[in-house]
């Protein structure tokens, strides 16, 4: 029996409806897709703490994630886990012509942009007569960063877009006037409408200056995280608390911080 058919049968009895799993046999696609996303995020973890041991664990739950919702379609009498593999397959091998192609398609080699355009020509295929748009099928329930980088290229293909960072620059400039006239006017509604289009033109940013802005800022997050608890062991070292000290201690010791951190990295 090979690994994944083993799996496939531990699904098949957890969902067994006379001896499986209780909580398995509540489940739904709506209350594992939570789960999924999570393991996910489990395993995007593990990669940033270059955790090998943890990486094989979180993919092999992120692997059951798939095959729980592929038993659900089964049962359901829609798909089954044969056919989410064939459909992967066959759409790796349609999206890198310049490997599983014709001779002149491997000749030709890898092709600037091919991949857009091979994902648009697919986008074009399953069009129907409700929505038309380039921005079709950017999920709803992506992470709000990566939606909005998603949405700016699906715009940017069509032609909707700056020729270079200077018209992005002064939208971000524009959004922040027009968060300072919200803040002025005290309306909570309108401070967060502005803040969130300051944050869609940073997106933009991102995408111009060729930054993954989910990375960066998950990166930015793990700075200040480290930082901070260097301020916090410092402090305690010094025999005080953090709601001790005033500003001007607390950013001596941000300051001290970041030379430590800065100095490692030499």
């Amino acid at each position: 029996m090979s690994d994944i058919q083993k799996l496939l049968e531990i699904m098949a009895s957890l969902r067994n409806p006379d001896d499986g799993c209780p909580w398995d046999l509540k489940q739904s696609f709506e209350t594992i897709a939570p789960y999924t996303v999570e393991e996910a995020y489990e395993v995007a973890d593990a990669i940033a703490r270059n955790n090998a041991d943890d990486l094989r664990d979180e993919l092999g739950d992120l692997l059951f994630q798939v095959v729980f919702h592929a038993r659900l379609a089964e049962e359901a009498g829609d798909f089954n886990f044969s056919a989410v593999v064939a459909a992967i397959c066959e759409k790796m091998i349609r999206r890198h012509p310049h490997v599983f192609g014709d001779a002149a398609e491997r000749e030709l080699g890898a092709q600037e942009g091919s991949w857009e355009q091979i994902k648009a020509a697919e986008r074009t295929g399953k069009q129907s007569n409700v929505d038309v748009s380039v921005l079709r099928g950017v999920a709803i329930n992506l992470p709000a960063l990566r939606r909005a980088e998603k949405l700016g290229k699906r715009a940017a293909g069509a032609g909707f877009d700056w020729p270079d960072t200077t018209g992005v620059r002064a939208k971000i400039e524009e959004e922040f006037g027009e968060l300072d006239e919200a803040c002025k006017e005290s309306s909570h509604d309108a401070i967060t409408e502005e803040f969130g289009d300051l944050l869609f033109s940073l997106v933009n940013l991102a995408r111009h200056l060729q930054v993954d802005p989910e990375q960066a800022l998950a990166g930015a997050n793990r700075k200040f995280e480290a930082r901070f608890r260097g301020v916090e062991e410092a402090a305690t070292k010094q025999g005080m608390t953090l709601d001790s000290l005033d500003l001007e201690a607390l950013e001596t010791l941000w300051a001290a911080q970041k030379k430590v951190m800065a100095e490692k990295l030499l």
